[in-house]
């Protein structure tokens, strides 16, 4: 039996795993009952353009990814965290919340369960949630003084050697920090310790703390181990030496390195919500996804 409420939000956009045409046909019963739930309740929704074109969803209104902040209240994501962290950053300036459903393996930030989605979504819709804010970071590339790139990351920027070791001077505050030999260095927001820092022996921080961590990836010494300070610093990392390195941002835009390039990592300005059913409980999660009850 379908429950009555006046919903919180008006327009809500649709977003499924708009790079992957073949996993959005496979989830199109999923992405059609979701879209029919919501307009029985009156609300208007808006599918983004991928995903309505691979999925085959025919009679709803469309929008490109980048135009959703000027339409929609809210955005509902279908997929795995790959997908939410690229929907993050694509509407990192358009403050519009982000429900998940898990489409994916671990679904750190996509936790509503597909089987029971519409439960769980009417009652976000109906205002019973918690919402949860997520910093960012914002990385530039800066070769020979200019400004080869700039971007966000939800998770991590990570700088990696492609072939052996690198050699990076880390500066922290302006302040010399040490140079290392190592696979890499992942630099890291709350919310991407459990990610690819992780397992690179990384802590896990939860996600309301505002700290920047730096987790080295097998260093050449090793006593070099990991180090979290303040949101608000500012880190300047410098590659002295590799054969082959590239930096990434959410392990999903990579940019080649060549010596002397410096990487200049601060918290961003703007942030990102989640939201959560009001019993949503972070230390849950990490139970269940890690196996800790195991």
């Amino acid at each position: 039996m379908q429950t009555s409420f006046k919903s919180s939000f008006s327009t809500v956009a649709i977003i499924g795993k708009y790079m992957n045409p073949a996993a959005l046909l496979n989830m199109r019963d999923e992405l059609l009952v979701l879209a029919e739930h919501l307009q029985s309740h009156q609300i208007k929704i808006c599918v983004e353009e991928n995903t309505a074109k691979h999925a085959q969803l025919i009679g709803f209104d469309t929008i490109a990814l980048d135009n959703i902040g000027k339409s929609a209240d809210l955005a509902i994501v279908l997929g795995g965290d790959g997908t939410m962290l690229s929907v993050a950053r694509s509407l990192v300036l358009a403050d519009v919340p982000l429900v998940g459903i898990n489409r994916g393996r671990f679904g750190f930030l996509t936790d509503l369960r597909s089987e029971d989605m519409l439960i769980a979504l009417d009652l976000i819709l109906a205002g019973d949630f918690s919402k949860d804010t997520r910093m960012l970071l914002c990385g530039q590339v800066i070769r020979n003084g200019e400004i080869l790139y700039s971007g966000h990351a939800l998770n991590d920027v990570v700088i990696k050697s492609g072939l052996r070791l690198i050699e990076l001077e880390v500066m922290i505050d302006k302040q010399f920090v040490h140079k290392q030999r190592s696979d890499g260095l992942i630099l890291t927001t709350p919310t991407g310790t459990t990610a690819y820092s992780l397992s690179a022996g990384g802590p896990i921080l939860h996600p309301n703390l505002e700290a920047i961590t730096l987790v080295p990836i097998c260093p050449h010494t090793l006593s070099n181990r990991p180090i979290t300070v303040s949101s608000n610093s500012e880190i300047e990392v410098k590659l002295l030496q590799t054969d082959e390195a590239q930096a990434s941002f959410d392990g999903q835009f990579q940019i080649a390195l060549e010596i002397g390039d410096t990487i200049m990592i601060r918290r961003a300005n703007h942030s990102i919500s989640l939201l959560h059913p009001s019993d949503y409980c972070y230390f849950d999660m990490l139970r269940n996804k890690l196996n800790w009850a195991k």
